[in-house]
C-alpha cells in the first residue's frame, strides 16, 4: 500500500484491481450532507466516485495492494466546496501577476510586500493589487495613499483596486495609464485631480467601476503558456481551501472564446483540478441579441462533462439592465431597458438556455420580474430552465415571493463582509441587518447558493464567506446582522456545497457524500462545526480530493498531491508571497492574555506608522515638549 502506514489495515489477498478501491480514507469525522446518513468515519473511492461510505468494516474489503489508504487522524471531512459565483476564468489568467493582500493584517505589512515586490518586478511590468482586501482588515483602518505607493515603488507602476469603489495609483502608474490634466473623466467615473488640475493617483467609480477595469486592462498581459500555468496555480490555491467546484460568472472584458481558451486547453489535457461550469456574457452594447442568438444556435448548456460545462448566459444579458454595487455612491437610476431585455430572455427561454442576472437592488429586480411575468403568460416561466438572481442585497419580501412563483433561485455572496460598513453608512444599520435577507429566502423554500464574487472585491477564501453567513460580521469585526438573521453552520455549508450544485443541475451527484456521487471532499485543519466562530476564516484543507484525484495535500500529507509546474514568470508575486496571506487562528479563550499582547503589539506598530505618516505631512509636533518624571530619572 502507498501513503502513510495505517495500523490494522491489510490488503485483501488476490483482490482484482477492478474491484479494489483507488483510495480509502479512514479515521475521519465525515459530514456527508446526506440526511439519510449524516455521518461516517470511512469512505472508499474508485474511478472518481464514492463506492463505499461508513466505517472500517464497510471499506476494508475494498483495500487491494495498490489502494492508497489515508488516515484522516480524526479530522473533520466535508463535501467539496462549490463557489456558485466566482470569476475563476479571469482570476486564473491573471493570478500570478497579482500581489494578494487577502488576509494581510496591517497596512504596514501590505506596503512592505509592495516595496519588496518592486525590487524584483522587471521594467515595463506593473504591480497589481486586485481585490480581496479592504481597509477594515488593517490595524490602521485606512487605505494607502498615492504618495505611499510612490514611496514604496518609485519607478514601477502600481495599481491598487479597492472594492468596486476606487483605485489608487502611484505616480509611475498614472504615467503608464496615460492620464494627464487633459484626460476627460469617462462616463460614470472620475479621475481625481490636485489643485493644479493634474491627476493625483485616485480613480473613483461614480458609480460605474468600468474606469477601474479599463485602467487595469492597460497593464501587460501574460502569454498563453504563462496563462495556463497561472490558472493551474490559481486552481491549486482554491483547492487549498477545500474548493472542488466553481460556477464562473463571466464578466466584463471576458470574451468568448478567446478568454476561455486557457481552461478549455487545460480540460483537454486533463489538468483542471477544479470542476468549472461557465456562463457567456455579451460584451458589446447593442450587439447582445446577436451574440446570444449565435450562441444558442451553436451549443446547448450541459453538453460538456463533469469537469467543464457551459451553464447558460449571464451575469449580464444586456448592458443597460445592469445596476452597480458601489455602496459608497447612491443607487443608480437605470434608463428604460425592458424592450431589449425581454427579447434576450425570450430567446434564451425558447432555446432551453438557463441564465443568471446581476441585480444588486430590489428596484432592478422588480423591473426584471415584470418582464418575466409578462413572458409567463406565454408559458415561458416557470419552464424548467435554471435561472437565478445574483447578489440581491436589497431584494424585498414581495420580490422573493415573485421569484419563487416563477421558479427562480438566488446566489448570494459575502460582499457585505467587505462593503458592509459603506452600505450601513449610506442606508443605515437597520437596512444592513437584513442585507441580503438570506433567512427570508430560505423560509420561502427558495434554492439559495453561496459564493464570493471573487477576485475583485471579496477574497476567494470560502471560509471568510462562511464566517459571514454564520456570524454576520465584516472582515473588520463589525457585526451587521442580529442573531435572528444568521444561518446555522450546517445550513451555510449546504449553501456552499449542494446549493452550488443546484445552480448547475448536478445536485444528485455533487455537493454531498453518498455512494455513486463524485469523490469530491476536503479534510480540514479545524473542525468547522465545533471551533469558535472567530476560527472559521482560518480553516484550510490539508487534503483535497476531486474525482478521486489528490489535488492538494499539506501537513502530514505533503507531497501526495499532483505536481504543478513552477510559477512563471519567476518574478511573480505568487512565487514569493503565495496567495491568501494566512494568519494564525486565534488562541483558545484561555490564552486571552497572549491574544491581548499580540493585539497591543500590532496597535503599537500601527501607531508608530501613523505618527511617521503625520510627521511627513507636518501634522505632528516636530519638537515635542520635554518632561521629567522622577520615577524614570536617576
Amino acid at each position: 500500500m502507498t501513503t502513510m502506514p495505517v495500523g490494522g489495515i491489510t490488503p485483501v489477498p488476490d483482490l482484482p484491481d477492478d474491484a479494489a478501491a483507488d483510495l480509502v480514507l479512514r479515521n475521519a469525522k465525515i459530514h456527508t450532507g446526506d440526511p439519510a446518513r449524516p455521518t461516517a468515519s470511512a469512505l472508499a473511492v474508485r474511478d472518481g466516485h464514492l463506492v463505499a461510505l461508513g466505517d472500517d468494516a464497510d471499506t476494508a474489503g475494498l483495500v487491494g495492494p495498490r489502494t492508497r489508504v489515508v488516515d484522516a487522524l480524526g479530522r473533520r471531512v466535508v463535501p467539496g466546496l462549490n463557489d456558485s459565483h466566482l470569476h475563476v476564468i479571469r482570476g486564473g489568467r491573471n493570478y500570478v501577476l497579482e500581489l494578494r493582500w487577502d488576509g494581510v493584517p496591517s497596512l504596514r505589512q501590505a506596503l512592505a510586500m509592495l516595496r519588496e515586490q518592486a525590487a524584483r518586478t522587471p521594467k515595463g511590468q506593473w504591480i497589481r493589487v486586485v481585490g480581496g482586501w479592504t481597509a477594515e482588515q488593517f490595524a490602521e483602518r485606512r487605505m494607502p495613499t498615492p504618495a505611499e505607493l510612490t514611496a514604496a515603488a518609485p519607478d514601477t507602476p502600481v495599481f491598487v483596486l479597492h472594492l468596486y469603489q476606487s483605485a489608487i495609483l502611484n505616480r509611475a502608474a498614472v504615467r503608464a495609464a496615460g492620464f494627464t490634466r487633459d484626460t476627460p473623466d469617462p462616463r460614470g467615473g472620475q479621475i481625481v485631480r490636485d489643485r493644479a488640475g493634474e491627476p493625483n493617483g485616485v480613480l473613483l467609480a461614480a458609480p460605474s467601476a468600468l474606469i477601474l477595469y479599463a485602467t487595469l486592462a492597460k497593464a501587460p498581459a501574460l502569454d498563453p503558456a504563462d496563462q495556463a500555468v497561472s490558472t493551474r496555480h490559481f486552481l491549486r490555491e482554491l483547492n487549498r481551501f477545500g474548493l472542488t467546484s466553481a460556477v464562473d460568472a463571466a464578466g466584463g472584458f471576458q470574451n468568448f472564446p478567446d478568454d476561455y481558451a486557457t481552461v478549455v486547453e487545460l480540460a483537454r489535457a486533463g489538468q483542471l483540478s477544479l470542476r468549472i461550469a461557465y456562463h457567456l456574457f455579451p460584451q458589446t452594447p447593442g450587439q447582445e441579441l446577436a451574440d446570444l442568438r449565435r450562441w444558442t444556435d451553436t451549443v446547448r448548456p450541459e453538453d460538456g462533462d463533469a469537469w467543464l460545462r457551459l451553464n447558460g448566459a449571464g451575469e449580464n444579458l444586456t448592458w443597460a439592465a445592469a445596476d452597480f454595487e458601489n455602496f459608497s455612491e447612491p443607487r443608480p437610476e437605470l434608463a428604460p431597458y425592458e424592450a431589449e431585455f425581454e427579447k434576450a430572455v425570450r430567446l434564451l427561454m425558447e432555446n432551453d438556455w438557463g441564465f443568471r442576472l446581476h441585480a444588486t437592488y430590489d428596484e432592478t429586480i422588480r423591473r426584471d420580474l415584470a418582464v418575466f411575468e409578462k413572458l409567463a403568460a406565454d408559458g415561458l416561466f416557470p419552464a424548467g430552465n435554471r435561472w437565478l438572481f445574483d447578489h440581491a442585497e436589497t431584494v424585498s419580501a414581495h420580490s422573493l415571493d415573485r421569484i419563487a412563483a416563477l421558479g427562480g433561485s438566488i446566489s448570494v455572496q459575502n460582499r457585505m463582509s467587505f462593503q458592509g460598513t459603506a452600505f450601513a453608512d449610506r442606508y443605515g444599520a437597520e437596512a444592513a441587518a437584513r442585507t441580503p435577507p438570506v433567512t427570508e429566502m430560505l423560509r420561502r423554500g427558495l434554492p439559495v447558493a453561496a459564493g464570493t464574487d471573487a477576485t475583485r472585491v471579496s477574497s476567494y477564501n470560502p471560509w471568510v464567506a462562511l464566517h459571514w453567513l454564520v456570524t454576520g460580521r465584516t472582515v473588520g469585526g463589525h457585526r451587521l446582522r442580529p442573531p435572528e438573521e444568521l444561518v446555522s453552520r450546517e445550513t451555510a455549508l449546504e449553501m456552499y456545497t449542494r446549493g452550488g450544485a443546484r445552480v448547475t443541475g448536478e445536485d444528485e451527484v455533487k455537493g454531498f457524500l453518498k455512494e455513486g456521487c463524485y469523490a469530491d471532499f476536503a479534510v480540514l485543519t479545524h473542525d468547522y462545526f465545533t471551533v469558535p466562530a472567530e476560527v472559521i476564516p482560518h480553516i484550510e484543507s490539508v487534503f483535497t480530493v476531486v474525482g478521486g484525484r489528490v489535488v492538494h495535500a499539506a501537513a502530514e500529507y505533503e507531497g501526495l498531491d499532483e505536481a504543478v509546474p513552477p510559477v512563471s514568470p519567476a518574478w511573480s508575486p505568487v512565487a514569493h508571497f503565495g496567495g491568501y496571506q494566512a494568519t494564525p487562528a486565534p488562541l483558545p479563550r484561555a490564552g486571552g492574555g497572549v491574544r491581548q499582547a499580540d493585539a497591543i503589539t500590532e496597535a503599537v506598530a500601527a501607531s508608530e506608522e501613523h505618527h511617521r505618516w503625520r510627521s511627513a505631512r507636518g501634522l505632528a509636533p516636530q519638537n515635542p515638549p520635554e518632561f521629567h518624571d522622577p520615577c524614570w530619572g536617576p
